[in-house]
């Protein structure tokens, strides 16, 4: 009888977590295409199955922040230093739906030991930086540069860490952070993608200084750790090792009023603060059950939330919730809103935050095209773009991997932008897209190569948006199957 009972409460959890979704399996990637097969014993190890299930859930955002310092620690760097890529990205970077048309300027910081100055250029020309300073939930603490707290003039940001006291001195802005840990995500902006662009973004870049309040006097030099050509990889592993890196998460960062009910829930599972996490065999297992069954649930989310598109009758969609938009913008301070399971969707496909999304970029995501068919890497498609794409700065459209949300590896590139070289334009100045394992003939400087053997997901972004996107006066259509 104890086994039926418990039988019965699986089946009620699958059933609620994947939100009657079960007709939609075929659409899930490979690896997350059947739960785990996982039997409780008894109540206790069902417990720890339901509470390691929530527990993924609630930590993607912490995990996916903490993998980007493992990484780094990897390629010898630290807290306090900025990474950064001194050309375009490419596969090598293996983190979630970065952007292959910007150079990226990420500084990590480390406030234990006192407030942590971000120090950023003002605009020079055509030089400027979007970005934001993200704490280590991965929520926007500001946004950064011409759309940002200092609207392109530049300013000395100062990093605060949890429950700061002390009076901010005159001539900086203030951040404060709800974790001691965090990174501010900034993109130095190209034009026209040449060489000589791609330097002069780099060099702006590269006056990003970073150090302690306690050194301001004399600020030492900033480290620049330069990973262009070497591997980094930031996606979440839905295996044992994401409570690993949960646990090294919550022993060093404080417990946030709005998550204290995580206490005992973590604890269950093994993690506790002060206390070193062990898992025997059968803990490993239970776990492994857990996190696999969540990942199922959270690509089926993440699919249902392309239901409510940004433009009427097409497959293109902000996959993500407007609690979750306000509860950014208001670091979670809406009462009666934490949208837990919003933000791990979110946070399954990306790793940054804008304060105020909109201001400084804009993002559409498609999964299928127009006639609501996964894409293929093996098949050929077209995407038009009409033209005047209303943005002050760039448009692009990137191809990911749609199991890891990461770049397809082994490609040439990624992405076609408004500053790819020898982008061609059709004669009323609109723009064709392809995307496909073999560039159709006289086109491929508008194509974006794809694995045969694997889906792939669309990312446009828009950068510096204009009124003519938001109120839709420019709709960009579905992607076509070209036969």
């Amino acid at each position: 009888m104890k086994l039926n009972i418990l039988s019965i409460i699986i089946m009620s959890c699958l059933v609620s977590c994947t939100n009657s979704t079960t007709k939609k399996e075929t659409s899930i990637p490979a690896d997350t295409t059947k739960t785990a097969v996982f039997k409780p014993a008894d109540f206790e190890e069902q417990l720890v199955y339901n509470r390691a299930f929530e527990a993924v859930i609630w930590g993607i955002p912490a995990v996916n922040s903490e993998l980007l310092h493992e990484s780094l620690v990897k390629v010898k760097g630290d807290y306090n230093q900025i990474i950064y890529w001194s050309g375009l990205i490419s596969s090598k970077n293996q983190t979630l739906t970065p952007n292959p048309d910007v150079i990226y300027v990420n500084p990590l910081y480390d406030t234990r030991q006192g407030p942590v100055v971000l120090e950023i250029p003002p605009v020079e020309g055509v030089s400027s930086l979007t970005g934001s300073l993200d704490d280590g939930w991965q929520t926007a603490i500001e946004d950064i540069g011409p759309a940002g707290v200092d609207k392109g003039k530049g300013g000395k940001y100062l990093i605060l860490p949890p429950n700061y006291k002390e009076a901010v001195p005159l001539g900086y802005i203030p951040m404060p952070s709800s974790t001691f840990t965090g990174y501010a995500i900034l993109r130095s902006n190209l034009t026209d993608g040449s060489p000589n662009d791609i330097k002069r973004a780099v060099d702006y870049g590269k006056k990003v200084k970073i150090y302690p309040l306690s050194e301001a006097d004399n600020p030492p030099a900033t480290t620049f750790v330069d990973l262009l050509e070497v591997p980094f990889s930031n996606t979440i592993p839905y295996d044992f090792h994401f409570f690993e890196i949960l646990n090294q998460f919550i022993q060093r960062e404080p417990w946030i009023t709005r998550d204290l009910a995580m206490i005992d829930q973590l604890k269950t599972i093994g993690i506790e603060k002060g206390k070193i996490f062990q898992a025997d065999a059968r803990r490993q297992e239970i776990l492994n059950a857990a996190i696999k069954d969540a990942h199922t649930w959270i690509d089926s989310e993440y699919q249902n939330a392309f239901k409510i598109p940004f433009y009427n009758d097409t497959k293109w969609a902000l996959p993500v919730s407007q609690d979750f938009v306000k509860s950014i913008a208001s670091d979670y301070s809406i009462p009666n809103l934490y949208p837990v399971r919003e933000r791990a969707i979110a946070y399954s496909i990306a790793y940054f935050s804008a304060k105020h999304l909109g201001t400084g970029q804009f993002y559409l995501i498609s999964i299928k095209d127009n006639k609501g068919e996964e894409f293929d890497g093996s098949k050929l498609y077209k995407l038009h773009l009409p033209a005047k794409v209303p943005v002050k700065l760039y448009w692009s459209v990137t191809a990911y991997d749609r199991e890891t949300h990461a770049l397809i590896l082994g490609m040439k590139y990624a992405s076609r932008a408004s500053t790819s070289p020898g982008l061609q334009k059709n004669s009323d100045g609109s723009v064709d897209i392809y995307f496909g394992a073999k560039a159709p003939a006289g086109k491929e400087s508008n194509w974006v190569p794809t694995d045969p053997k694997r889906k792939f997901e669309l990312l446009a972004r828009f950068y510096g948006p204009e009124k003519g996107f938001f109120d839709k006066t420019w709709k960009m259509g579905d992607v076509e199957e070209v036969k």
